[in-house]
């Protein structure tokens, strides 16, 4: 299957968002005084369960959330590569063929190591105009590099006449982040943005790559608070805490941590041991999670997401006060069936999951004390599950 330019027969196709597809339009128009040809939007998205368990080779859920980045484009003239981002105000220019580090992990990097991907992969690019924007909240869990990624592929493929299966394109994000970026993210977030499907989560099989859509319960809200703790990843422990569980596999005689048994991690040294037990009881929870869903046991689901946080913040260490704060609170709010810290750590959001008749009183019982203890200007979304990329001419 081959992904087009402007897909017809996708599984209950999610128009882009009208309000933002104009805006990204008049960003284009200002910029490069011309209309765009095409416009690709790749959506944000939170991990309801499985967390540190996709570069172990384990099992993850993500729902793809209507935050999304949308990148407008157009042929240029000659070999050109020239970009704006709405969110920085800043521009950026290169050889299509070179694209070049800038050393700073900044968005231009994540352009950049895009078409590096592309091209190292064997793809020919065309010069285009870019302009970029969206709302997907920056460094706060919700994954908005893998949505600039994957928006931004998927305005190079269309402009440049690439057809390419959204699970290659994808690991071609991926590559992007890990080798030219510096950024060892797992392929969770990329093929959440790419594959997703509106009204479902995502259940990922991170080694084999196998997919599978996981209904999603009309009466239960997805709610993402937002601490506004910043953690850009290359700034944390994230890629330490990779380099432990690789350490983990081998000294355990196994390929990846997804073979582990706890019976066997006795004999690891802490912290290693810790970060074993973590990623293996994480693997459970997930499948877990998706019988519970399946068979409509959300209280079971929401024992899942609480055991899943105290995990990450007791054996993996990647909680902060202000996440163990948000989910502290929400436990005690009328309807919550079951909260948890989502994405990488060290800052960002929690996903609740809340009966859709306790959503107004949600910010009061939650959000608001939180502010009130920490003085931080914390935001809720009320998320619903969309597609992945979608790419429509403008």
């Amino acid at each position: 299957m081959h992904w087009p330019v402007n897909p017809q027969t996708r599984h209950n196709p999610t128009l882009l968002m009208q309000a933002e597809v104009q805006s990204i339009e008049h960003v284009f128009r200002q910029r490069f005084g011309r209309e765009p040809a095409l416009v690709a939007e790749a959506p944000g998205r939170v991990n309801l369960i499985g967390e540190h368990t996709d570069y172990n080779d384990g099992f993850v859920l993500p729902v793809a959330i209507n935050r999304t980045i949308a990148a407008a484009a157009a042929l240029a003239e000659g070999n050109t590569v020239r970009v704006f981002s709405a969110e920085f105000d800043a521009r950026d220019e290169w050889g299509v063929a070179a694209p070049r580090r800038t050393g700073r992990r900044e968005w231009r990097d994540y352009v950049r190591g895009v078409a590096w991907a592309l091209l190292d992969a064997g793809y020919e690019l065309r010069g285009v105009d870019l302009a970029i924007a969206g709302d997907v909240p920056l460094e706060s869990g919700l994954s908005s590099s893998a949505a600039l990624e994957v928006a931004v592929a998927g305005a190079f493929c269309a402009a440049s006449g690439i057809e390419m299966d959204p699970g290659r394109l994808a690991l071609v994000c991926q590559k992007a982040e890990n080798q030219f970026v510096g950024v060892q993210s797992g392929m969770m977030d990329q093929l959440a943005a790419a594959w997703s499907r509106a009204g479902h989560a995502l259940l990922i099989d991170c080694r084999s790559l196998e997919l599978d859509y996981v209904p999603l319960p009309g009466d239960v809200a997805i709610i993402v608070v937002d601490s506004k703790m910043r953690r850009p990843l290359g700034e944390t422990a994230y890629n330490q805490r990779r380099q432990e569980c690789a350490a983990a596999a081998p000294a355990l005689g196994v390929e990846s941590l997804r073979n582990a048994a706890v019976s066997d991690i006795e004999r690891l040294p802490e912290p290693l041991k810790r970060r074993a037990r973590h990623v293996i009881f994480e693997n459970q929870r997930v499948l877990e999670a998706v019988d519970a869903l399946r068979s409509s046991n959300v209280a079971r689901l929401g024992e899942l997401m609480y055991q899943s946080h105290a995990s990450l913040r007791d054996d993996f260490e990647v909680s902060t006060p202000e996440l163990d704060l948000l989910v502290e609170l929400a436990s005690r709010a009328e309807g919550l069936i079951g909260a948890r810290l989502t994405g990488a750590g060290f800052g960002g959001c929690t996903v609740n999951l809340v009966a859709r008749d306790a959503v107004a009183r949600f910010e009061a019982g939650v959000v608001e004390p939180y502010r009130a203890k920490t003085g931080l200007a914390a935001e809720m979304f009320v998320c619903h599950a969309v597609d992945g990329l979608r790419v429509s001419r403008a």
